[in-house]
């Protein structure tokens, strides 16, 4: 095989890695947007942040016993645990030879940490429009630390185990995010924009990063299944999510605005605007991770085909 041939056939794949870089970047630039669009939405408008507070209100029903359940979930959430998780999500790549894989996840879980302390400390702002006296707390820390450390364990399992270790990331990060409603330390908005400022880190460092290794067919029906169930239980959440929120609006426009914030008194309402939020939550968390496993597929080479040299 001459020089000249060799050339020619690496031309395809030259354009394939520069068409999955722009496809890569293009969904995180989607995910810094639709983080701006949460924090505009839910932070900077007047409905935005009476959605918000009455999910927060709508967090003391039940908080009692459910608090038993959530308090030991935030209670794993601390600087040695993301250190841990860090060094053990290191090792396996450099255990499998994924040297630069093992750069990637140390930028992810720093990256998106770091960032959300600045973002949420000093760079994004909340204005008084007198609802609620809380400051800022849009992203919330704990959610990035949680979904962070739970992609970065999905980006270096090796591919077999991929499509499961998805599944408990989304349920762990879900379960982390609800948690911190359930204490009533962050309002709903502030865990989906985590959520989706863990999506933007997380193609930014694939997007940098080298392509990953061929999977099994089997692998990939796996993926296609756990992404599947994903998108599938987060577009159901989203829907019942988006008509809690229906209902939560047309409680709050029969509220006096000098009774506000947010004059709610209704059981009902609250628990609608506090499922919601939740729903939200889930829906968020589910569609992000479903993401994260298609970006990881964009990356990496398909199955071989049978003529194909397994070498």
């Amino acid at each position: 095989m001459t020089p000249e041939h060799d050339a020619h056939a690496a031309l395809p794949s030259v354009g394939r890695e520069i068409a999955w870089r722009a496809a890569v970047a293009a969904v995180g630039l989607l995910a810094a947007a639709a983080f701006w669009v949460t924090w505009r939405v839910f932070v900077t408008t007047y409905e935005g942040q009476l959605l918000d507070q009455a999910a927060l209100e709508g967090a003391e029903l039940g908080r009692n016993r459910l608090w038993l359940v959530a308090e030991p979930v935030l209670d794993v959430i601390s600087v040695p645990f993301i250190a841990a998780v860090l060094v053990v999500a290191v090792v396996v790549a450099l255990v499998r030879r994924r040297w630069l894989l093992a750069a990637q996840v140390a930028l992810l879980i720093a990256g998106a940490n770091i960032s959300g302390q600045l973002l949420k400390d000093g760079l994004l702002d909340r204005p008084d429009l007198d609802v609620g006296r809380l400051p800022n707390t849009l992203p919330s820390g704990h959610t990035v630390a949680a979904a962070s450390c739970a992609v970065a364990l999905v980006l270096v399992v090796p591919r077999r185990w991929r499509a499961l270790v998805a599944v408990g990331a989304a349920l762990y990060a879900a379960g982390t995010g609800v948690s911190t409603l359930v204490g009533q330390w962050h309002r709903p908005s502030d865990v989906i924009a985590a959520v989706v400022l863990v999506l933007a880190w997380t193609c930014l460092v694939r997007a940098l990063g080298p392509s990953g290794s061929r999977g099994t067919p089997r692998d990939h029906r796996r993926e296609s299944t756990a992404a599947s169930l994903l998108v599938g239980a987060g577009l159901v959440a989203a829907a019942a999510s988006a008509l809690a929120a229906q209902r939560t609006l047309e409680a709050l426009h029969a509220v006096p605005y000098q009774h506000r914030s947010t004059g709610l008194e209704e059981r009902a309402d609250l628990l609608t605007a506090y499922a919601g939020g939740t729903l939200a939550v889930v829906a968020a968390t589910g569609v992000v991770v479903a993401l994260v496993l298609l970006v990881l597929r964009v990356t990496e080479p398909g199955p071989p085909r049978p003529a194909d040299d397994p070498a």
